[in-house]
């Protein structure tokens, strides 16, 4: 299956828009981005209304700064706020907003017109942070939004009817989804292991599985009848011995 990159391009001039459409292309012809999907915005109200209401984040953001409404850093202080860690680059007439940019980590402040392979060196550098992301994150819409949560801030999630709680540590972030479709999502990743029904632990949070108690390294307990417990240590050790070296874990 060939992996599809969404990219939001908020610029208010529409000639400007074609014209990066249109590098766009040409750097899909000679890169690893060869499915993609590009949203249009012409303000920041627009591309926060989207955000908030889509399933998904876009991959990557190419903001124009100067609009009207919202500036493009604006925009992206709220995305950020929102949970957001996409790639940013910046596209601008002007470099007086450079120090400003940057504190929203922007990858790149491009000025207008745009170079051709300086452009292309910002979407090699953003492609190369996505990849990386996408091996070690998931999505998931909550009451207050859309988030994008690291696999290793997972310390189990737990079944609630029909809503999943995220537990991650001090934070926890309830989903309106079945237990079979999030174990979908989360099986295919060795460190997750599923105990009955009702919970998935990231099996690199425990410290001891007991008779009837999973005891996890934030300070939680899990108490399960006997024979799901067994259950999971069988498959807890199985993980330990195939992941973990003999100085990084202790039983």
């Amino acid at each position: 299956m060939k992996e599809l990159y969404v990219i939001a391009l908020c610029e208010d001039e529409e000639k400007e828009r074609d014209r990066i459409e249109v590098l766009l292309t040409k750097y899909q012809t000679r890169s690893k981005m060869k499915e993609c999907e590009i949203l249009h915005f012409s303000n920041g109200e627009s591309l926060l209304k989207h955000i908030r209401e889509e399933v998904y984040m876009p991959d990557l953001l190419l903001l124009d700064i100067i609009m009207s409404g919202k500036s493009g850093i604006e925009t992206a202080e709220e995305i950020r706020a929102l949970g957001g860690n996409m790639p940013i680059v910046f596209l601008t007439t002007s470099t007086e907003y450079a120090l400003r940019a940057y504190g929203v980590d922007a990858i790149q402040y491009l000025v207008k017109p745009l170079e051709q392979e300086r452009f292309f060196h910002a979407l090699d550098s953003a492609i190369g942070q996505i990849c990386r992301k996408k091996e070690s994150q998931i999505v998931i819409k909550t009451a207050g939004g859309v988030r994008q949560i690291q696999l290793d801030h997972i310390v189990y999630c737990e079944s609630q009817k029909n809503y999943q709680v995220f537990h991650l540590g001090k934070m926890e972030y309830k989903v309106r989804m079945t237990g079979e479709k999030l174990w979908e999502t989360l099986k295919k990743f060795p460190q997750f292991g599923r105990c009955g029904r009702s919970y998935i632990l990231n099996m690199d949070h425990v410290v001891s599985v007991e008779r009837e108690e999973i005891v996890l390294d934030h300070g939680s307990t899990i108490y399960i009848p006997r024979n799901k417990a067994a259950e999971f240590k069988k498959n807890y050790f199985a993980y330990y011995f195939a992941y973990s070296d003999e100085e990084g874990i202790h039983i």
